[in-house]
């Protein structure tokens, strides 16, 4: 009998260009599919989570730009955030707050921005953590998805465990900044000040 045959493993293939078509059809002009973009707020140019004007919580905008290990804008990444309601809770289904969004990078400014609610302190087994929002980001040249987490300035972050486990001077890259009335938090894919990614 002879043996099976070994076949070698296929590259890797990363979002390419089809990410936006398939994920954000209305953002590159690919009309018909939804009526809005899924993950997008009531301002289509913005992801939000805020899915009625009835959600309890101080109302928060997130914006930032994604670079490359040269410095240089990633301008056609997509982002995808996930995060607790002002209480600490993650939503259920049917509810006025999603917990979710997406929206695609411009592609001019490499900006992206989420209006939402700040969440509220999350109790687990491992104990409370700081109010943060989880994010996914995927774009050409990234074969998986990363994942990372933003948490905010103006926060008491000092006994959130996951922080607690990260290289003290590393964990400056998941803290939001504050700037008026918006948090600014930048993405560095590679290299000097690289943002900590977790691997999920």
């Amino acid at each position: 009998m002879r043996p099976p045959r070994r076949y070698k493993e296929s590259p890797s293939q990363t979002a390419g260009p089809y990410v936006h078509i398939g994920c954000t059809p209305n953002f590159v002009g690919v009309q018909g599919i939804y009526s809005a973009d899924l993950g997008a707020g009531p301002d289509a140019d913005l992801g939000g989570a805020l899915q009625g004007a009835d959600v309890p919580g101080e109302r928060i905008t997130i914006a930032g730009q994604i670079c490359d290990g040269a410095g240089e804008l990633i301008t056609d990444a997509m982002v995808e955030s996930w995060q607790a309601d002002a209480q600490g809770r993650y939503p259920t289904a049917g509810a006025s707050f999603s917990g979710w969004a997406r929206q695609a990078c411009d592609l001019t400014t490499g900006v992206f921005t989420f209006r939402t609610i700040k969440p509220g302190c999350i109790q687990t087994s491992g104990g409370p953590q700081s109010p943060h929002i989880s994010i996914w980001i995927v774009a050409r040249g990234i074969n998986l998805g990363l994942h990372t987490r933003i948490y905010f300035a103006d926060e008491d972050n000092s006994a959130d465990p996951v922080l607690a486990a990260i290289d003290p001077m590393r964990r400056q890259t998941l803290i939001a900044s504050q700037r008026g009335d918006a948090y600014v938090f930048n993405v560095r894919l590679q290299g000097e000040n690289e943002t900590v990614f977790f691997d999920l």
